[in-house]
């Protein structure tokens, strides 16, 4: 069956996605997803090989590589959609891998706290890799969006709850040796997104 030849505004895209309108406008500044149509008053069109387009560049961008990267390999990724979703795929398998694993951490630390046993620094060193290593590589997308989501949960704190946890984390990182904090500085380093 026949797709129909629907076309998308800007911010139609960009709510069918969940990708900003900020953000498909800087991919058309790359030349990276350039609009194929505009309507008569010169807004931007897209249409389902645009789509197509746009879904390459998230999943490279998923796989760690940078804009400039994925400008030098989109031609070639956009030729091989079966190979490039198999690839997808096994990235989704991995981090659910990760995924089921940091909820083991997890649940193990919070049943130290609720025997109101004091986890050990070393539970939290491997609890921030897992975390690390789950949300990696991040989207300059996702780390607004988990910006948002800190800044709003900070907000329903206390002021002594604040205070509580900042020294809470002044002493886990007080108790870290000078090699483990530049372990972990490197490891978050390795997972941020790379500048395009």
């Amino acid at each position: 069956m026949a797709e129909s030849p629907h076309q998308w505004r800007i911010g139609e895209l960009a709510r069918a996605t969940g990708v900003t309108v900020r953000t498909l406008h800087h991919y058309d500044r790359l030349g990276l997803l350039v609009p194929s149509a505009r309507t008569t008053g010169g807004h931007r069109c897209y249409t389902g090989d645009d789509v197509r387009r746009l879904h390459v560049i998230l999943a490279l961008r998923g796989f760690g590589l940078s804009l400039a990267q994925i400008r030098d390999t989109l031609g070639e990724a956009s030729g091989d959609p079966v190979g490039l979703l198999r690839r997808q795929l096994a990235e989704v398998e991995e981090r659910i891998r990760r995924g089921i694993s940091l909820r083991s951490r997890l649940h193990g630390v919070l049943g130290a706290l609720d025997r109101m046993a004091e986890p050990s620094v070393s539970d939290f060193l491997q609890l921030i890799e897992e975390m690390v290593t789950m949300s990696a590589p991040l989207t300059p997308e996702q780390l607004d969006e988990m910006q948002r989501q800190r800044s709003a949960w900070a907000a329903t704190l206390t002021q002594e709850e604040l205070a509580a946890m900042n020294r809470h984390r002044s002493e886990a990182m007080a108790a870290l040796s000078p090699e483990q904090r530049a372990q972990m500085r490197a490891q978050r380093a390795r997972h941020l997104p790379q500048a395009g």
